[in-house]
């Protein structure tokens, strides 16, 4: 029933289109890009509603405010301490190695403005958890949201990432001026 909601909210009342290519993962990172408005995150949740499956997502500790932070708290977000120097990297493997099934979004961007230096976290929770990256791209133009290529992170950061910036060259954001890869 959770499942209509969603896709009659998404692609009827909405008008969004979903292309999905790749397995079906217990455990993933995903990695969502273009990552240019704050409308990106409902988006993206009703479309992983549509698919029937539960995601969580990391998003800075300042927007777990009352009444919003319940909110999040209750869709899936995880509040992130940036100024703490705490390992997230080994908080989030160890959730991972816990959990039967956790599908866990990040946006590398780590804003909403223009930032070609991508944050490496999802890399290094992805490697130490062991779990593929999946690539889902969202493209404001056409209403659609896209994941049709996953990795494996192979340790080399460097070459991983240079695949994974080129899968989201064709998508554009809300603000696709405020995108940079």
């Amino acid at each position: 029933m959770k499942q209509g909601l969603y896709k009659f909210i998404y692609h009827r009342l909405l008008g969004w289109k979903t292309q999905w290519e790749v397995p079906e993962y217990d455990k993933c990172v995903i990695v969502g890009a273009p990552h240019t408005s704050n409308w990106d995150l409902l988006f993206g949740k009703l479309f992983y509603g549509t698919l029937n499956r539960k995601v969580n997502f990391l998003m800075k500790k300042e927007w777990f405010f009352f009444p919003l932070g319940p909110l999040f708290k209750l869709m899936g977000g995880i509040p992130v301490d940036r100024s703490r120097k705490t390992s997230l990297t080994d908080q989030l493997a160890t959730r991972f190695s816990r959990s039967h099934t956790l599908h866990l979004a990040i946006t590398p961007e780590a804003t909403r403005r223009p930032n070609p230096d991508w944050k490496k976290g999802f890399y290094y929770i992805a490697l130490k958890a062991k779990v593929p990256i999946l690539l889902i791209g969202i493209d404001y133009p056409t209403k659609t949201i896209a994941c049709t290529q996953s990795i494996m992170p192979s340790g080399n950061y460097d070459q991983d990432i240079q695949k994974i910036k080129q899968y989201f060259i064709h998508f554009r954001g809300k603000k696709p001026q405020n995108f940079a890869i």
